[in-house]
């Protein structure tokens, strides 16, 4: 049987999600906590690679099992027992043999946060983006309306990436900013690049300040040509919110 995980955790000390050689990742710690519980070598498969870094509250995996000794409701209490505090399974399901947790994901939602004030926020630098001078958000927000649909965006993309195709499909995109200061870029799309979504927030900061219209996203998309968009902003602002295996039409 295959059971599939829904986890939450603060990426600030790990290595991203994928198992390294010379450094601790989720995957690693995630493994080792079912290994543990089960006696026997479990190996996972998520839904999204998250960099060093980078946060989740909807990360998704899967791992195979002969038979399940523990209740399906219970396991993510069992499993939270052998796990560090700052890594959480929120549900347990189980699923087909067949099922894959990366390709068969229909969307995933994104947010990136900016502490946008005079003065950085300590209590905030773990999990956003420093920026001091004031952003226009509704400026933002029209750049980012120029984001969704279904474009080639070679230019949102950082180097080091050996994927077949660079056409995606953006379903929304959009700005928000509390009375705290926090700004947040939240984007769903049926999938991402190679740090594509620290570009757009990076390239909707620029238009935020001035530094880009925010009309030159269709030229900036054309052209393929990453030198165009804004800058790859830090992975700590960075959290996947949520990995949808439902069409995300079906949630409108």
């Amino acid at each position: 049987m295959q059971v599939l995980l829904t986890l939450s955790y603060d990426g600030t000390t790990y290595a991203g999600w994928q198992r390294q050689n010379n450094a601790v990742a989720i995957q690693q710690k995630l493994e080792e906590a079912l290994s543990d519980l089960f006696c026997t070598p479990i190996i996972t498969r998520a839904a999204s690679r998250t960099d060093a870094g980078v946060h989740a509250l909807g990360q998704c995996a899967t791992f195979f099992m002969d038979g399940l000794p523990i209740p399906i409701k219970k396991l993510p209490q069992v499993i939270n027992g052998h796990l560090p505090s700052d890594i959480s399974i929120t549900n347990a399901e189980v699923v087909t043999d067949d099922f894959n947790p990366r390709f068969d994901a229909k969307y995933k939602t994104y947010t990136y946060n900016i502490y946008n004030a005079k003065v950085p926020n300590p209590l905030l630098a773990r999990y956003s983006a420093f920026v001091p001078r004031i952003l226009d958000t509704q400026i933002m927000n029209k750049a980012a309306a120029l984001l969704v649909g279904y474009h080639d965006f070679a230019a949102f993309m950082a180097t080091g990436s050996n994927t077949k195709t660079t056409t995606r499909q953006i379903y929304s995109c959009a700005v928000s900013k509390q009375p705290s200061g926090l700004v947040s870029i939240t984007v769903t799309g049926n999938g991402f690049l190679y740090n594509m979504v620290r570009i757009i927030a990076g390239t909707l900061t620029y238009a935020g300040l001035g530094k880009l219209p925010y009309n030159a996203i269709p030229e900036i998309i054309q052209s393929l040509d990453r030198r165009k968009a804004g800058k790859t902003m830090p992975p700590q602002g960075l959290t996947l919110i949520k990995v949808g295996y439902t069409t995300y039409s079906e949630l409108e």
